[in-house]
Parts: structure tokens; C-alpha cells; sequence
């Protein structure tokens, strides 16, 4: 049963996060402005930005009709987790700075939740391009060995988009993404934890978001962190929200497998055995804290 439930008028507002990108943040809010739909939404701007970049954020989004707050600095789910406190909308979109929107964007995702305002509404990306032989990125599900896996069913699963998905805004009342690590996937865990209390995860496929993703020009990258929150994702989702005895050691077994290699120098693996033993003890304690429903406390 889902925490609170109840039903209001549905007025999505929309959580963005931005750090150092000023020109991307101007194109993204071009595109969203640009819309009809869009021209109407509360944006919230969170901004992590170092403090040579933060005036240039500002300027761009108030020049957009944005209302701008200063993030927290302690990482990209920390911002996250402050952009969506401070909306005021019955429904919360979260977003990047690096999206566009194809033209009818934000009334394909008005009309889905207003379908179904319970639900928490995940939306797919393309990665820069948008061609008919371009793939588009669906959101997955966490599995036991760290990656994702599109679900059996978009329409009924765990999978949530870091950057683009529409949740009630109560959830943010009571749960927050993991800020315990400043940057990695950690957003994995959110969805099986919200399923495991009784929300329903759905897939928008009206639409898309452009995402201009750039591997190589990514202000994050840890390697490292990146194995530590795929760790933490899989076991609390299979040592915890989702249980299940073969999938919970599948996910301890891969790990610890990596984590010895890189101490005997086997393999390509970045995560160490003291990773490996500290990742597993924030796990247990938020494992606690959730069967004690101290979801609060799950940060």
C-alpha cells in the first residue's frame, strides 16, 4: 500500500541540478521555454557551481524565469535532493542541465501523470542524436552484478531515470536519494526502495529527453565510487527492498571477486577489499534503518 496516499490537482514542477555548465543550463531552459507546456512549470535551479561559474548560472536562470537556490555542495544527489525540497508542485520532474525536449515534451508528461498520479513516471533518452537508427536509453532495472536491465514490464517495474522521472512530491516528504556517496549511480537503489513500499514505477513512452552526454567530458570520474554505489545499489535492493537469497550473494560473490583481484592485481577492477568491507556496513546500517521504517535516516 502506498504511504499516504491521496488525490490532488496534478501541477508538475520541475527539480533541475546544474554544476559549471552555464551554456548547457541556457540551452536546456531555451528548449523547456520554448514549449507551451513548459512556459508554465515552477523551475527550480539548483546550483552546485564553483564559485567563478555560479553568477553566470544565476544570471541564465533568472533570465529563464527561474526561481534559483545554492546546492549544498556535497554532490550530485545532495543537489538532487535540494532541488525537489524546495518545489512546490503536487508532482516533482526531475532534470539535467545537458537535456532538450522534442517539440510536445512537457504535455506528453503532463498527460501521463494526470492518467495515473500515484504512479512515479520514468522517461527514456536519446543520446544527442535522434535518428531512426539511434537507440533510445529506456530506464532499468539495478541487477545483483551492479548494471541495468530494461524491465519485462515498463509499465509496472522499479526502473527510475536519474534525470528525467516525475514522482508525487509527498515522496520527498519522507525519502531522499542516497547522499552518502558525492557522485556514481546511486539513484539505482531509490526505485526498488520505492517499490518495496508500495509505489508503482511507469514508463512514459509518449516522449524522450535529448540527453548531450559526453563520456569523456564528465566532471565526475571515479571509477572507483562508481563500483563502491553499484555495490551499494545491488545489495540493499537484493539484501533488503527486493530479498532474495540467490540474487543478494550473486551481488556479495561479484564484488568481493573484484574487489580480491585488484588486491592480488588479477584484473581491471577499482573497488578494494576495505571498499568492499565499509560499502557493506553502510549498507547494513541503512538495511536497519529501513525494516525499522526510519526512512529519513536512509540519506
Amino acid at each position: 500500500m502506498v504511504e499516504g496516499k491521496g488525490v490532488e490537482a496534478v501541477r508538475i514542477s520541475v527539480a533541475l541540478v546544474t554544476r559549471n555548465r552555464p551554456e548547457s543550463l541556457d540551452r536546456c531552459l531555451r528548449s523547456l521555454r520554448s514549449q507551451e507546456a513548459g512556459r508554465q512549470l515552477e523551475v527550480v535551479v539548483s546550483d552546485d557551481s564553483d564559485e567563478e561559474l555560479a553568477v553566470s548560472a544565476r544570471s541564465v536562470a533568472e533570465r529563464w524565469g527561474c526561481r534559483v537556490v545554492v546546492g549544498p555542495r556535497r554532490g550530485l544527489y545532495a543537489n538532487r535532493n535540494r532541488a525537489a525540497r524546495e518545489c512546490t508542485g503536487s508532482h516533482v520532474r526531475t532534470m539535467d542541465d545537458d537535456h532538450e525536449f522534442p517539440e510536445g515534451h512537457f504535455r506528453a508528461v503532463q498527460g501521463a501523470v494526470e492518467s495515473d498520479p500515484e504512479s512515479i513516471w520514468s522517461i527514456g533518452e536519446y543520446h544527442r542524436t535522434v535518428r531512426a537508427d539511434a537507440p533510445l536509453h529506456v530506464p532499468g532495472e539495478i541487477q545483483p552484478r551492479g548494471f541495468c536491465k530494461a524491465p519485462a514490464d515498463p509499465g509496472d517495474s522499479f526502473a527510475i531515470s536519474d534525470g528525467a522521472c516525475v514522482y508525487p512530491r509527498r515522496i520527498f516528504e519522507k525519502h531522499r536519494f542516497l547522499e552518502v556517496l558525492p557522485f556514481g549511480p546511486l539513484y539505482q537503489e531509490f526505485g526498488a526502495r520505492l517499490r518495496a513500499l508500495g509505489y508503482r514505477m511507469r514508463a512514459c513512452s509518449a516522449t524522450y529527453v535529448i540527453h548531450h552526454f559526453f563520456p569523456d567530458a564528465r566532471s565526475f570520474n571515479d571509477e572507483r565510487m562508481e563500483e563502491q554505489a553499484h555495490l551499494l545499489a545491488s545489495y540493499l535492493t537484493y539484501g533488503c527492498y527486493l530479498a532474495s537469497t540467490r540474487q543478494k550473494w550473486e551481488c556479495l560473490g561479484y564484488f568481493f571477486a573484484r574487489a580480491l583481484s585488484r588486491e592480488l592485481r588479477l584484473g581491471q577492477a577499482h573497488l578494494t577489499l576495505a571498499d568492499f568491507r565499509r560499502t557493506l556496513r553502510i549498507a547494513r546500517r541503512y538495511e536497519d534503518f529501513f525494516r525499522q521504517a526510519k526512512y529519513e535516516q536512509i540519506v
